[in-house]
C-alpha cells in the first residue's frame, strides 16, 4: 500500500470513528502534520490569570527543574531577552560544546507576540505552549492548551497590563513636498541604537539650541540619559520618532523625534523637538509638533509647554502659527512657549516649517 493510500485510509477511519461516536454532522476534517524529530530543547511559554508571563525550561521536566523567569506585559524585545537570561536553560540555548545556538531573535519574537495576543484577548484565561521546540533549525510548537474565561466571566476580567502598551494608535505617515518620507510613531526600547546614530550626526548648533550649552556626544548619550528616552512609561512620557528607511540600502534612520513628559500628579506637560540637520527645512518639525499637541489633546493634557532660545524665531513663528502664547522665561536667553489645550478647537494648518531644534 502506497503512502497516499495510507492517509486516505486513516482519514477514512479518522471521520468513521468521529461521527460514530460523538454523531457530528459537521467533521470538518483532520489536519496532517509531520512526525518531528525532538533534537531541540523543550520550553514553556504561558501566563494564567494574573498578568505575569512565563518562560523557561518546558515538557516532562517543568515541575522537576522547575526552571522559569517572569515578565510583566508589555514586552518588547530588549524585555523577552531579559527574561530567558535569567533562565537556567539560556545558557544551553546560546549553543556550545559542538552544537548551534538556537534563533534567540525568533524567540524574542516568540515571546513579545505571545503576551501581545495574551492582553489584546481579554476572553483567555490562561493559554500556555508546552512544548516549545527549540532547535538551531528554527522554532516550532508542539502543544498548545488555551483556557477561556467562560460564560460567567463578565465582571471578572484579569489585571491588565503593569506597564502601559505600547501605544501605536499614534502612528502616522509623513512625506514632504520633495518627496522623502517617514513612519512617525512612539519609540520602542529597540531604537536605542538609532538614537545613538541620531544625536552622533547633530550638529555643534542643533546640540546647543536644545541644551542651552555645549554638551558633546558622551554626555548625549549616556545609559541613563538613553534609558529616559527609550525606556518610557509611556503614561508620564511619551517620545516620537520619525523613522525615515532607505529606499535603496533598507537600513532605518531616526530623522527626527518630539517628546511630552508630563508634570508629576498634573494636566500638563514640557514639550521637546529635534530634527536631524539635513532633515530640516523639509516640514517635518511643525509635522511633528501638530502630533504632539493632538497626543497631547488625547492624553487629556491641560497644557504644553517649552522653553526656546529667543534667537529662534523660526521655532517661535510655528509655534504662534499653532496658538502658542508667549511669555519671558527665566532669563533673557529664553521664551516660555505655552498652549492652552482646555478648549476643543481645530489645529490651523502649518506651512512648509524650518529647522526646529530642541531634544527628544
Amino acid at each position: 500500500m502506497s503512502l497516499a493510500d495510507a492517509v486516505r485510509r486513516a482519514y477514512q477511519s479518522i471521520e468513521a470513528a468521529v461521527r460514530e461516536r460523538v454523531r457530528a454532522r459537521n467533521f470538518q476534517g483532520a489536519t496532517v502534520q509531520p512526525m518531528i524529530k525532538l533534537d531541540g530543547y523543550e520550553l514553556i511559554v504561558g501566563s494564567s490569570c494574573d498578568p505575569a508571563l512565563h518562560f523557561g525550561t518546558g515538557a516532562e521536566l517543568v515541575e522537576v527543574f522547575k526552571d522559569r523567569a517572569l515578565g510583566l506585559p508589555p514586552l518588547n524585545t530588549t524585555l523577552a531577552r531579559r527574561m530567558m537570561e535569567r533562565t537556567r536553560i539560556y545558557t544551553a540555548l546560546q549553543g556550545g560544546r559542538g552544537r548551534k545556538p538556537v534563533n534567540l531573535a525568533g524567540l524574542e519574537r516568540i515571546l513579545v507576540k505571545f503576551r501581545r495576543l495574551d492582553i489584546e484577548q481579554d476572553g483567555i484565561r490562561e493559554i500556555d505552549i508546552n512544548p516549545l521546540l527549540a532547535s538551531p533549525n528554527g522554532l516550532l510548537a508542539l502543544d498548545v492548551r488555551v483556557v477561556d474565561q467562560g460564560p460567567d466571566a463578565a465582571g471578572n476580567r484579569p489585571p491588565g497590563p503593569a506597564i502601559r502598551p505600547h501605544p501605536s494608535r499614534y502612528v502616522i505617515h509623513w512625506s514632504s513636498a520633495d518627496g522623502t518620507s517617514a513612519v512617525v510613531c512612539p519609540i520602542w526600547p529597540e531604537d536605542e541604537p538609532l538614537v545613538v546614530e541620531f544625536h552622533r550626526a547633530l550638529s555643534y548648533q542643533s546640540g546647543y539650541s536644545r541644551y542651552f550649552q555645549v554638551l558633546k556626544l558622551g554626555g548625549r548619550v549616556t545609559l541613563k540619559r538613553l534609558s529616559r528616552i527609550c525606556f518610557i512609561d509611556y503614561d508620564r512620557d511619551l517620545v516620537l520618532v520619525a523613522d525615515h528607511r532607505d529606499p535603496v540600502t533598507g537600513a532605518h534612520q531616526i530623522v527626527g523625534g518630539g517628546r511630552l513628559g508630563r508634570r508629576h500628579g498634573s494636566d500638563e506637560a514640557e514639550f521637546a523637538l529635534i530634527i536631524r540637520d539635513e532633515s530640516q527645512g523639509r516640514g517635518l518639525g511643525p509635522a511633528l509638533l501638530r502630533e504632539l499637541i493632538g497626543v497631547a489633546r488625547d492624553e487629556g493634557l491641560r497644557r504644553i509647554a517649552a522653553d526656546i532660545l529667543a534667537q529662534k524665531h523660526v521655532m517661535q513663528h510655528v509655534c504662534s502659527k499653532l496658538g502658542f502664547r508667549f511669555r519671558p522665561g527665566p532669563d533673557t536667553l529664553v521664551i516660555r512657549a505655552e498652549l492652552d489645550l482646555a478648549g476643543e478647537r481645530p489645529d490651523p494648518p502649518v506651512g512648509k516649517g524650518s529647522g526646529m531644534r530642541s531634544e527628544v
